[in-house]
């Protein structure tokens, strides 16, 4: 027979041995990620209704996110040109009235839905023909006898709502909630300092969650949120305040010596200068290799905006100091460019420079050798630079591009090498500061925020599906004169349960009725590495004039001669991956274009998020508005960084708590590096309980 707990912690208890859940319950409520008791307590509403009338509306405008409770005034069940039917409801508040739509709906709707009922609703408002109103909003009826169970939940005038999965309802989460705190509320124990507690006027923990759950006041139930928030920064930056003890005490670098040898004579034979922000990155990082601590850097900068270049004197410097120099890119086909491109910066300058490529070829086993026995050089690759059978005689730099692209262990293995080589990480999705502090803590930030004079800034238009003559017709303009143009779908093929435009469609009706007399070929992620890479091949020497694609040339090689990209069903694509496609043109002299083809119905976010892309082409603004509409989610890698995942914190919304939290835990570990006072008992306790396997994870 199954223990009810393995663990001597009684919130272990598996979700399941709760009253109100069982078996087939604990299988639902392991889709929302509730597996245990402590899961249950954790578990925080997304909102609160109130069963009063709030009149709200009149103070609100189109476009704003609103939840209120309304009374329904009627019904009206309609059907479209189509046939489908579309159901309208009008409700009030009192003062105002809204429509609300749903163009599809389960039958039970025009049941469930009737005159004189209260109910809460939650969407953004809209309107259409001068009337407010709200399509699909998230709602729940609220009527005593019939949708609350338990005589708790009837005396609440504010309710819980929570996150749902299909088998389980508002008023079932709500008890199994109810139950849970009846039985495993004593087994919780604080798990902040006193001295934070008194500082910040919070909440014991036992009653911070039951306010959460079961509060009567808003401002209250926020300030307890507060609390939660606040300890989700604490123990992450905790977790950052310790490696940065670890990290100056035990991982003392090289010491390299500027000889302005090498970089020098690079630098004079620029056909450019280089930029302010170019300058100032190179001086942080020559600052960082000249110091006797291995250096951690991570340089942020928009595609085209310089950071191979610095990358290289970096380099440089680690080779005329005698030691090897290590750049790994995530692609074979991004290696190779970064080969090619040193190679001719470099040409004259006789330093032995190895691409070192994935598989079986002639010459590869040379190569090892060369690179086990021979210092003073520069080895290009992917992760073939991490195979065991690769051996560095003196490896004294690593750049990892695009970094996120690779695993916490592949990013970690040169960084492990016995000569404790400095690390500079590249990334052309740029990074809020907001972020930054909690993803990559105590790394070291630089910013190229600033264009190459001769770049031109990409000119981004929004056009409607209905216009897409027009952008042939701008498309042909480009072509004729001698450039190239992507076009990206967010799907490869046709699907049934989605009406996207897909790839191969687009690429056949290209082909064949709009630019009949130009080379258009098709790639995808189903391809093959091989099969793309030769495409890609094609498409940089002129052989393709029109690539049709998914996200798969999202991180390419460079194109100077591409000039256009349109982007099918726009609206579908996030803000980073809108901007990563939109840098794959521009990359020559010539002006490039960037047309975003909208398909109604557009949300709100969606509208915005278009907006922005025609706004700006500053990917620090661009990353911003992202993490502000998305959150962080895995956006920049946070999975693959071994980072934990807040599932309390907002990054934009409660930037201030993070610094409070960082401040607080960096003091903590000044004062005591290792934790081992007994007044910071309770944080090393629950420290080396939760976070410390993620400290192992930690960037090098």
């Amino acid at each position: 027979m199954e223990q009810k707990n393995t663990n001597t912690d009684p919130l272990a208890t598996s979700v399941k041995f709760i009253k109100g859940v069982g078996e087939h319950r604990a299988r639902l409520l392991a889709r929302l990620g509730i597996h245990s008791a402590q899961d249950v307590l954790e578990f925080f509403p997304r909102n609160y209704l109130s069963r009063l009338l709030n009149p709200t509306l009149q103070n609100l405008q189109v476009g704003d996110l609103v939840s209120l409770t309304a009374e329904i005034s009627w019904i009206d069940v309609r059907s479209s040109s189509k046939g489908k039917k579309i159901l309208h409801l009008g409700v009030n508040d009192s003062q105002m009235k809204l429509v609300c739509v749903w163009f599809s709906y389960p039958a039970s709707y025009e049941k469930i839905f009737q005159p004189g009922r209260r109910i809460w609703l939650s969407g953004t408002l809209s309107e259409f023909n001068s009337q407010l109103q709200m399509n699909h909003p998230s709602f729940e009826l609220i009527d005593d006898d019939k949708d609350v169970e338990g005589d708790f939940w009837k005396t609440r005038s504010i309710l819980p709502i929570y996150p749902l999965t299909e088998g389980i309802s508002q008023a079932q989460i709500r008890n199994i909630v109810l139950n849970t705190f009846e039985k495993f509320l004593p087994y919780v124990h604080e798990s902040l300092p006193d001295d934070i507690l008194e500082k910040y006027q919070f909440k014991g923990r036992r009653d911070a969650l039951q306010m959460m759950h079961f509060g009567q006041h808003l401002d209250r139930i926020d300030q307890c949120r507060t609390r939660f928030v606040y300890e989700e920064f604490f123990y992450s930056q905790i977790m950052w305040a310790r490696h940065r003890v670890h990290h100056n005490q035990n991982q003392h670098g090289i010491l390299f010596e500027n000889k302005k040898l090498l970089t020098r004579a690079l630098k004079a034979r620029l056909s450019f200068q280089l930029t302010k922000a170019q300058v100032r990155v190179i001086k942080e990082i020559f600052d960082d290799m000249c110091s006797a601590q291995q250096m951690s850097r991570l340089v942020q900068g928009d595609v085209g905006s310089g950071k191979t270049i610095v990358t290289l004197f970096a380099m440089l410097l680690a080779v005329e100091n005698g030691f090897q120099a290590a750049l790994m890119a995530p692609t074979e086909i991004l290696a190779e460019q970064h080969y090619q491109n040193i190679s001719i910066l470099l040409e004259g300058l006789e330093i032995p420079i190895i691409l070192l490529k994935g598989g079986s070829y002639k010459g590869k086993a040379a190569q090892k050798e060369v690179i086990r026995t021979q210092s003073g050089q520069i080895i290009i690759g992917t992760h073939a630079l991490i195979q065991k059978d690769v051996v560095f005689a003196r490896l004294g730099f690593v750049a990892v591009d695009e970094q996120h692209r690779f695993g916490v262990e592949q990013r970690a293995s040169l960084a492990r090498h016995s000569d404790h080589p400095d690390l500079l990480y590249l990334s052309a999705t740029p990074i809020p500061r907001s972020l930054a502090m909690t993803v990559y803590g105590d790394l070291q930030v630089s910013q190229i925020d600033e264009m190459p004079p001769q770049r031109k800034a990409v000119i981004t238009l929004i056009r409607n599906e209905r216009k897409l003559d027009t952008v042939f017709n701008d498309v042909h303009k480009e072509l004729s004169l001698g450039r190239q143009a992507y076009f990206v779908c967010p799907l490869v093929e046709e699907s049934e349960k989605l009406a996207l435009l897909d790839a191969q469609r687009l690429h056949e009706y290209l082909s064949t009725k709009v630019f009949k007399e130009y080379k258009v070929d098709l790639m995808h992620g189903r391809m093959t590495a091989a099969i793309k890479d030769e495409i890609m091949r094609r498409f940089k020497s002129g052989e393709i004039n029109i690539l049709v694609s998914t996200t798969v040339i999202e991180v390419g090689v460079d194109v100077a001669n591409a000039s256009v990209m349109v982007i099918e069903h726009a609206e579908r694509f996030g803000l980073a991956q809108l901007h990563q496609l939109r840098g794959r043109v521009g990359r020559g002299a010539d002006q490039a274009y960037c047309f975003l083809i909208e398909h109604q119905p557009l949300s709100a976010m969606a509208r915005e998020r278009l907006a922005t892309m025609a706004r700006t082409n500053d990917g620090f603004l661009v990353a911003e508005k992202d993490l502000e509409l998305r959150g962080p989610g895995e956006l920049f890698g946070l999975e693959q960084a071994g980072m934990p995942q807040f599932h309390f914190a907002n990054l934009i919304r409660d930037q201030h708590i993070l610094a409070k939290a960082r401040t607080d835990a960096f003091a903590i570990i000044k004062d005591d590096p290792f934790l081992r006072e007994g007044k910071h008992e309770l944080v090393r306790n629950i420290y080396f309980a939760n976070y410390i396997k993620k400290e192992e994870l930690i960037l090098y």
